[in-house]
């Protein structure tokens, strides 16, 4: 290639983050943690710049859920190792010469404090991987890892059914047609939008109902589950005396208008016994829509964002675990991760567990 034709220019992935496997260490491999990676890619963008076509570029959403692919997939001893495998998934695009892949273990073990462990490598097209490819996941621990595949079906092909995780596991929820729009919240967006969903249940078997809920909304037509984060214990906040509550975050993408996600919603909820008897009193299954795309407003049925989000640590705290660059949008919105370190029930989440949805939380 000639001199004048290296490119100068570069594409930054910064913050991508997933619950991986990898470590010496036994429990490493058994309990997992948090990886996150910085991507820069070294492309020459004229030619997508002069055109203005995708495929003259890298498409960085396809290249963020390979680098997830990644860090969740087969247990590395080292972060060497999966920084290589990142490297080598970025260079199978045949418009990058080059990448810079940092790698954070934030959560390693370490007997000194300490905020962050990295590395950081380069590779081109000359000084290539010397790893190969290695992103399906294997299993820690005799178990398998959770991969979005167990728990979602393909988007938007509502005639493939779930493969429902035993006898009681509820099928899809029907959902009712669409209405002829009355309000904003009837609009259909022209393209998939991101949606964030908030669960809790602190009634009956509450990690088995949350669970197969995630598999009821995988099932929903026209919404497309991304990442499942951890499960928190929190206090109740407000209402009569009940139990502790089991939450999580789920982070998908929708084409259904938010009123249509509502009754989606609504209507699993119904199938896991939910019944509205008495104002934040106890609960087999509470859905809510945290965020619906761009859409802001409040009618009657729905409010979005969630007006009370801001404020709520066992929404917060799941969620800023598993997108940490997140932002609420709204009234008293901001970066999801401050959010949650500055929510007045922050003292009231009791416990995390990052793979709950395999393996058993503690009581």
């Amino acid at each position: 290639m000639p001199e004048d034709d290296v490119a100068i220019d570069r594409i930054r992935l910064s913050g991508i983050s997933a619950i991986g496997y990898h470590g010496v260490l036994e429990h490493e491999r058994r309990e997992g943690q948090t990886f996150v990676a910085d991507v820069v890619l070294h492309v020459d963008t004229r030619p997508a710049a002069e055109q203005d076509r995708l495929d003259r570029t890298v498409d960085y959403g396809v290249l963020a859920q390979e680098v997830v692919d990644v860090l969740i997939g087969s247990p590395a001893d080292l972060l060497e190792t999966v920084a290589e495998r990142i490297a080598v998934v970025a260079l199978e695009h045949e418009i990058v010469q080059a990448v810079d892949v940092v790698l954070h273990k934030p959560q390693a073990p370490m007997p000194v404090p300490f905020t962050d462990v990295t590395v950081e490598v380069h590779r081109d097209r000359v000084h290539r991987p010397v790893v190969s490819r290695t992103a399906a996941p294997a299993a820690p621990a005799g178990r398998p890892i959770p991969t979005l595949a167990d728990l979602v079906v393909p988007y938007l092909t509502p005639e493939q059914p779930v493969d429902a995780a035993g006898p009681t596991a509820p099928g899809p929820a029907a959902v009712a047609p669409p209405e002829a729009p009355g309000d904003r919240m009837d609009m259909v967006p022209e393209a998939a939008v991101d949606v964030v969903l908030a669960l809790g249940s602190n009634v009956g078997a509450s990690q088995d109902t949350l669970r197969d809920a995630i598999t009821a909304l995988a099932a929903v037509d026209g919404l497309q589950i991304g990442a499942i984060a951890p499960l928190a214990r929190s206090a109740p906040v407000g209402g009569p005396d009940q139990p502790d509550y089991l939450n999580t975050v789920v982070l998908g993408l929708t084409v259904l208008s938010p009123r249509a996600l509502l009754r989606a919603c609504q209507a699993i909820e119904t199938q896991f016994g939910r019944v509205r008897q008495e104002q934040r009193g106890p609960r087999t299954l509470d859905i809510d829509i945290v965020v619906h795309g761009s859409t802001v407003g409040v009618v009657d049925d729905l409010e979005l964002p969630h007006p009370r989000a801001h404020e709520r640590a066992f929404v917060l705290v799941p969620w800023a675990h598993v997108d940490p660059s997140a932002v609420l949008p709204g009234l008293g919105g901001g970066p999801v991760a401050v959010l949650a370190e500055t929510a007045p029930d922050r003292d009231g989440i009791r416990w995390m567990a990052l793979d709950w949805w395999v393996t058993e939380a503690r009581p």
